[in-house]
């Protein structure tokens, strides 16, 4: 096993559908999101700019998924740090299908949009035994800080 790897991503984007609370046959928590986020070029033949939307898939556990069902909703705009990981199953036909996802340790609210705002992040409780994250990059929504999912202190919203 190499111990000098990094499987890290960092995404800022806006929600792309409300979140569904699921849970796990041994009862935990766990949701998938969408977050889109989007970049800006130059047709260098016409000179016009080109959006261009990226989406990203997002699973979330414990508590982590429980605070984004709760005070999230399509639309909110949330830094999200988690980690890559590459899923494969066979569909109907025999097919085998693959998928990678963002198993997210953090997700943080940046306020605007949908759901709610001046939240804080939330570790995933467990799940992938992830630190907290601090403040997010491009300025987080005030009061927005660290928050570890296995705290008892209430949400100050």
């Amino acid at each position: 096993m190499q111990k000098n790897s990094v499987n890290k991503a960092i995404i800022i984007g806006r929600m792309g559908q409300k979140p569904e609370l699921k849970y796990t046959p041994s009862q935990m928590a766990v949701t998938n999101i969408s977050v889109a986020t989007s970049d800006v070029r130059k047709d260098k033949s016409s000179g016009e700019n080109i959006e261009s939307t990226e989406w990203h898939r997002i699973v979330l556990f414990g508590k982590t998924a429980e605070f984004v069902c709760n005070y999230l909703d399509k639309g909110s705009l949330v830094f999200v740090e988690g980690r890559l990981q590459t899923r494969s199953w066979e569909d109907r036909d025999g097919v085998k299908k693959y998928t990678t996802e963002i198993v997210a340790q953090t997700v943080t609210p940046l306020g605007g949009g949908g759901g709610a705002q001046g939240g804080r992040s939330q570790n995933s409780g467990g799940y992938g035994g992830g630190q907290s994250g601090g403040s997010a990059p491009g300025g987080s929504a005030p009061g927005a800080g660290p928050f570890s999912g296995d705290d008892d202190e209430p949400l100050p919203f």
